[in-house]
């Protein structure tokens, strides 16, 4: 299959690069779109207690949310003052009725809780018109201007919901410009540097451009049938860059290989397809795997990030497997040329280098490095058994971004705003004709809940009422789920919901959703990896080495963003928790990129087995044929990644840092030196299959070369056996 591809990339070269210059030209024109066609949020679980609770609210009750708040403050006037009082009349009466549905002010609602503790503050509650989060972020688009523009006496400043949402999206944009004018030029260079000339340098890079656009026109599609959030934007840049140089780096390495050897154009072409052409695919096949099982949850969230992710794996891995062996055919021996004078042409890999000694340096004392490297990863690991998940609030955007202040101000200056409101939803089996005093038994008992410092009625339409309880603890405190709960359990014909609820249904959703992905996980990749090696121990051992540096990465982010370490360097605030979201989102990235090196080092490690049936030698071999690419595709890919950790909102910030440390710890400690040192423990049972599954495997098996492995006159599981009792 793959050979055919060669050939067919080879001959049909310039077909093939014209239809790459039509997806060039339809992502440019069109798919660059994408980013108006995206939804904001996406955090909360839908059809749970506290989503139907706010449903039920705005169907029946109707909505009187906090789209907007208006944040006015004057050093000289005091809300009292007649002038500080007409000043914002007059702004507010300035916005167009047909955007604002309603305005609350301390005049009109007479609320202390609408004054500053210095009386020279108040502010104004604005409910949008729009159906849904999106009409009501238009709608904000079209009278922004207004808003922000307040009376010369007054600061003004703009945050609530919609705001936040306007600023995230500004953010996002401007994260993702500054990451990759980060990234590129530094890429560029190490590229230089890996290959040693400017036109082999710049083919990963090519291919990264590829898949990022294509994946744009993917996702601007998929835009017309159901939401996609703004923050996939970032996971298509990162993985379809990070992927894409991968990936060609691979491919453009072999070929320069298969050119050394003497071969012309066309049989390099192939013979690279045929090997790493071969590898390439099932790695973004597994890669696309772990990512796509993020649509087993039904957050919006992170359903986007698998179709984000999904998209720029599939088109880096199309593009990496058809556009760049069409410019590998056209370039032909030209794909070295440009070299720079003060670095020296790059020589085939001798055999028994350094990678080849590091091998057998780790396989003479296997055991040792095992004791000691997989209890130090486990250690590592120990912070996240202390992990607290919450959700996303105002703490995700940089200190000083204006929405942020406006909630901190009133957390700090305003009497009563510093807490949070729960809201129920109480349903009447017909209406009552005193709604006051059918409330009341249910009022009072909530009034006994521990920590509830108010209780009020918010509305009453069509046999539903609207109540408002507030407590002294803000949204994402542990606390207030307690609170929570309480309040659910006082009711028979309610639906709680707000910020704390929906956190708390969350997680729930989280909780019972992930067994279902980790499994799914599992199953597909054992099945992938048995496919591609004939063995049933290597990818129980992948697995398991996954697990490792997983559980390192993944305590690492406890220590640094749940418990605040390194925020000074990293520039964000800690809130005490990590977003519930994120270890989700990471474990399926990073088991996707883990299996990338995994798969890539084993495919040369069972070519080189296949040849010499030396399990030993194929190791040693395979690791110093592959040693120094992972190592660049991995220094790579973290510089791609790495870029990402400078963005202003925080959990993207983490998805970034948390990516750097787990692929640091895949490609050195677990790929160079856990690898081989388990790898030589295990012997000729790395190769171990039932018998009946060996034969099926020798016959459709997905390996390298179509070359039996030398010695094997018998099943594996009987050399197996043999080499156990041997040693």
């Amino acid at each position: 299959m793959f050979e055919t591809l060669g050939h067919f990339t080879y001959r049909r070269r310039r077909l093939v690069l014209a239809l790459t210059g039509v997806l060039v030209a339809v992502g440019l024109a069109w798919g660059t779109g994408v980013f108006g066609s995206l939804a904001n949020g996406g955090f909360d679980a839908p059809d749970t207690e506290a989503a139907n609770a706010v449903a039920t609210i705005e169907q029946n009750v109707g909505r009187t949310g906090t789209d907007v708040i208006v944040l006015y403050r004057s050093s000289t006037q005091t809300v009292a003052d007649p002038s500080f009082r007409q000043s914002v009349e007059q702004h507010l009466s300035g916005l167009p009725s047909q955007d604002v549905l309603s305005t609350t002010t301390y005049w009109s609602s007479r609320s202390p809780l609408f004054v500053s503790k210095d009386q020279h503050s108040t502010y104004a509650v604005l409910t949008l018109a729009g159906a849904d989060q999106e009409e009501r972020l238009a709608t904000f688009h079209r009278i922004a201007d207004q808003v922000r523009t307040a009376p010369s006496e007054l600061d003004a400043k703009v945050g609530g919901e919609i705001a936040v949402f306007d600023e995230v999206n500004t953010q996002t944009e401007h994260d993702i410009v500054h990451a990759e004018t980060i990234s590129t030029p530094i890429v560029l260079v190490l590229l230089v540097v890996v290959f040693g000339g400017l036109v082999a340098a710049s083919l990963p890079l090519f291919v990264g451009a590829l898949a990022i656009l294509g994946a744009f026109v993917l996702l601007r599609g998929l835009t017309a049938i159901t939401d996609v959030s703004i923050f996939t934007i970032n996971i298509v840049t990162m993985i379809g860059l990070g992927l894409a140089i991968d990936y060609a780096l691979f491919i453009v390495t072999r070929f320069r290989e298969e050119l050394a050897k003497g071969n012309d154009v066309e049989t390099a072409l192939t013979a690279t397809m045929s090997t790493a052409g071969r590898t390439v695919a099932f790695s973004g096949i597994t890669v696309g795997v772990a990512i796509s099982s993020l649509v087993l949850f039904p957050v919006m969230f992170l359903r986007s990030m698998a179709y984000g992710g999904a998209a720029a794996v599939l088109v880096a891995m199309v593009a990496a497997l058809t556009a760049l062996p069409a410019l590998l055919a056209v370039l032909g021996h030209r794909v070295n040329c440009l070299r720079l004078p003060f670095l020296k042409p790059r020589k085939a890999r001798a055999e028994h280098g350094a990678w080849y000694r590091l091998a057998h340096s780790v396989m003479r004392r296997p055991v040792r490095y095992v004791l000691v490297l997989a209890p130090v990863l486990l250690v590592l690991g120990i912070p996240f058994l202390q992990a607290q998940l919450g959700g996303v609030d105002h703490r995700s955007l940089p200190a000083g971004a204006t929405s942020r202040t406006v909630t901190e101000t009133l957390q700090s200056d305003f009497a009563g705003a510093g807490g949070s409101d729960i809201v129920v939803a109480v349903r009447f089996d017909s209406p009552p004709s005193d709604p006051s005093a059918a409330l009341a038994p249910y009022l009072g008992k909530l009034r006994q809940v521990a920590d509830v410092e108010s209780v009020r009625v918010g509305g009453y339409k069509n046999a539903v009422a609207e109540v408002v309880v507030h407590t002294h603890f803000t949204a994402q405190e542990l606390p207030a789920r307690d609170v929570v709960h309480d309040v659910r359990a006082g009711g028979t014909q309610t639906q709680v919901g707000g910020e704390t609820a929906a956190v708390i249904d969350l997680l729930d959703v989280l909780a019972e959703r992930a067994p279902y992905m980790a499994g799914f996980i599992v199953l597909v990749t054992f099945v992938l990896l048995f496919v591609a090696f004939g063995s049933f121990v290597l990818p129980a051992k992948a697995l398991l080495m996954n697990v490792l540096s997983l559980s390192a990465a993944f305590g690492a982010m406890v220590w640094i963003f749940q418990d605040g370490h390194l925020s000074g360097l990293l520039d964000f605030t800690p809130a005490g928790f990590l977003d519930a979201t994120n270890p989700v989102l990471l474990f399926a990235v990073l088991f996707g990129l883990s299996m990338d090196y995994e798969v890539f080092l084993l495919s040369r490690i069972r070519e080189e087995y296949d040849r010499t049936g030396d399990n030993t030698q194929a190791v040693a071999l395979g690791l110093q044929r592959t040693g120094g690419i992972i190592t660049s595709a991995a220094l790579l890919l973290i510089i791609v990644v790495a870029a990402f950790s400078t963005s202003g909102i925080v959990f993207v910030k983490m998805i970034g840092v948390g990516l750097v440390i787990a692929i640091a710890l895949d490609a050195t400690i677990v790929r160079a030196l856990l690898v081989p040192a388990t790898m030589r423990l295990l012997g000729r049972a790395n190769w171990w299959a039932p018998a009946s599954l060996v034969r099926w495997w020798q016959r459709n098996g997905f390996r390298e070369t179509s070359q039996a492995p030398q010695g094997w006159s018998r099943s594996n599981s009987q050399s197996s056996e043999e080499e156990l009792v041997r040693r």
